[in-house]
């Protein structure tokens, strides 16, 4: 496995690193397989922390090009995915775009959304690009470069839960804010990561998420690269923030990246103890159970339990509502993906829930149409 060295601060480029954890041959993959379980790659994923910031990284990194080889469907099912979805581009409407490159536009919703309520020139680039029916955006397939802007053709850059995937966070802004005019926007939404970890949430951090990038830091960074908040919204307290910018080449461009070391390393330290005792319960309470038991969620969130010593022997399969999956399995596990309507013909079928912000949406899921009897693990 080829490693990236990522030995200094993303946020302020110093060198005083302190290991926090070491997941080894975690999945790289968040999606199912359908090759042999022994040729799914596996990597090890070390979490360090910054004494200087208090910013939570991946050290090393993988290729962006071993990472996001494959699409595995994030964002495109479920009905608070859909709410985001329309609630993002109601925000970006309302900022009155003409001319819109999209980073990471993926399925092309937010394209296709905003375009019945404006007529807007846009443009996604993506590398795995799978654009909805009627998205009326050009596509490019590859990973943004700061070249695309050059031609000045954009007034305003778009992007939705992009910036927590780039492995070069500063650079990025600064990349974006040389290629717009005075005045030019960049609007986009990322996961509020702060309130993910808060809650423990294990899609929070991971091979794609490879650091800690809290609201403090958006802020912080924005600024350094010459843009000035015009709105910010939150979606649901712990799913998505949205944030306007306006390039303004007037500003003082000296913003210091707050120190959030202490409640960082608390936090880390509080979502590890609360997995491996949730795990340990779980294990115990299946072993005794003569229930039927079923895992949640064929994405990170079961592979981090396994990752924390949960025993796949212990569950029938895997359920999830994207039908790609189905039939499936879940890479770096050995169990099948199965629609959710399989509890259906079970007697008070146990459900391992930890979904995160997701969870109540799927409880009701299951209560009111498959199975009323169902039980909850969360």
């Amino acid at each position: 496995m080829e490693y990236l060295p990522r030995n200094l601060d993303v946020l302020d480029g110093s060198g005083d690193l302190e290991h926090l954890h070491t997941f080894t041959n975690f999945p790289v993959y968040m999606g199912v397989e359908s090759q042999q379980r022994d040729d799914d790659l596996l990597a090890d994923m070390r979490w360090v922390i910054s004494r200087s910031t208090g910013v939570i990284q991946l050290d090393p990194t993988l290729p962006l090009e071993i990472v996001y080889a494959r699409s595995h469907g994030s964002g495109s099912v479920g009905g608070l995915w859909e709410q985001h979805h329309r609630e993002f581009a109601s925000f970006v409407a309302r900022q009155a775009p003409t001319s819109v490159l999209e980073i990471g536009g993926g399925h092309g919703k937010l394209a296709t959304y905003v375009s019945k309520v404006r007529n807007v020139d846009w443009t996604i680039i993506e590398p795995n690009p799978s654009p909805i029916e009627g998205c009326p955006a050009r596509v490019i397939d590859g990973f943004f470069e700061a070249d695309i802007m050059s031609e000045d053709r954009f007034d305003t850059v778009v992007h939705s839960h992009v910036f927590e995937h780039i492995y070069q966070p500063g650079q990025f802004c600064s990349d974006i804010g040389r290629g717009l005019r005075e005045g030019g926007r960049v609007i986009f939404s990322v996961p509020n990561m702060g309130e993910m970890l808060r809650r423990s949430y294990t899609n929070c951090l991971n091979f794609e998420h490879t650091f800690l990038l809290r609201e403090e830091y958006v802020e912080s960074l924005m600024k350094q690269s010459g843009f000035a908040l015009v709105e910010k919204e939150y979606f649901c307290e712990d799913h998505s923030i949205f944030f306007c910018y306006r390039r303004q080449t007037d500003l003082d461009l000296s913003a210091e990246i707050p120190n959030l070391y202490a409640q960082n390393r608390q936090l880390f330290q509080s979502y590890l103890g609360l997995h491996r005792e949730l795990v340990q319960s779980i294990n115990l309470e299946l072993g005794s159970s003569r229930s039927r038991a079923f895992l949640f969620g064929a994405h990170v969130f079961a592979q981090y339990l396994f990752a924390f010593g949960l025993k796949q022997e212990l569950f029938d399969s895997i359920l999830d509502n994207d039908g790609r999956k189905w039939g499936g399995r879940l890479s770096g596990s050995s169990l099948i993906v199965k629609s959710p309507e399989a509890l259906a013909n079970h007697d008070r079928p146990i459900v391992v829930l930890k979904a995160g912000v997701y969870n109540d949406e799927i409880r009701n899921q299951i209560t009111s149409t498959i199975n009323s009897e169902a039980i909850f693990i969360s």
